[in-house]
């Protein structure tokens, strides 16, 4: 079945380079981002693996743990590890899902049900729709979905914006506006009374619109 927004994340133990992980225990009470690559040793993934090798210092800082997917068996996610080391000056810091029997990518609806064989004899071309970014909550629970074509490389800072502004209402009742970033002003969540407002926010609001009330992003 396919996943939305707001469904509870399918369990699954896999293989990686960090040892053989049970998911569910392996997020524990945090967030997560799994991102999918269709096969080792492709180019756009190998400056995508070594980016976010390079800014997992800012997934740390907002207890957010990093783990990637190919379904290529892991010995050769440690040859890949080593040129996305050369190319791109920083390795994978993160655990590798090797997802050689598709489990984790059919779980995740980024491969069809029939697929199955030998993963090295397939082209990243069949595995074209293993690109994909999940953000998973606390509560294990689908946060966000984001899939890119082949040819063109995520935007992992706008991830780590999205995990901002996903931190912020899950703890405040407010939305986030258009291209908002990290100390912007927020918006007052529609569920909120204006009475109701009053008492969170004594200081008052700035309204063009009854529905369109603006705040200081609250601390």
């Amino acid at each position: 079945m396919p996943l939305h927004i707001g469904d509870a994340t399918p369990d699954f133990t896999a293989e990686t380079t960090e040892g053989t992980i049970h998911f569910y225990d392996w997020i524990s009470d945090g967030w997560v981002v799994l991102f999918s690559h269709p096969k080792d040793f492709t180019p756009v993934c190998t400056t995508e693996l070594g980016y976010m090798a390079k800014i997992k210092p800012e997934f740390d800082k907002r207890g957010v743990k990093i783990i990637g997917l190919s379904v290529d068996p892991l010995g050769r996610h440690s040859g890949w590890a080593n040129d996305i080391k050369e190319t791109q000056g920083f390795a994978p810091n993160y655990p590798m899902i090797a997802d050689i029997d598709y489990n984790v990518s059919k779980l995740y609806d980024m491969l069809p049900a029939p697929v199955s064989g030998d993963p090295t004899k397939r082209t990243a071309a069949d595995n074209q729709t293993v690109r994909n970014v999940f953000v998973i909550g606390p509560d294990k629970k689908v946060k966000l979905i984001l899939v890119y074509p082949m040819t063109t490389g995520r935007n992992f800072d706008e991830v780590l914006r999205v995990i901002d502004s996903l931190q912020l209402t899950a703890k405040h009742k407010v939305a986030t506006p258009v291209n908002w970033k990290n100390g912007e002003d927020v918006i007052i969540a529609g569920s909120v009374s204006d009475d109701d407002a009053k008492k969170q926010y004594p200081q008052g609001w700035k309204a063009p619109k009854a529905y369109l009330r603006k705040v200081p992003q609250p601390k």
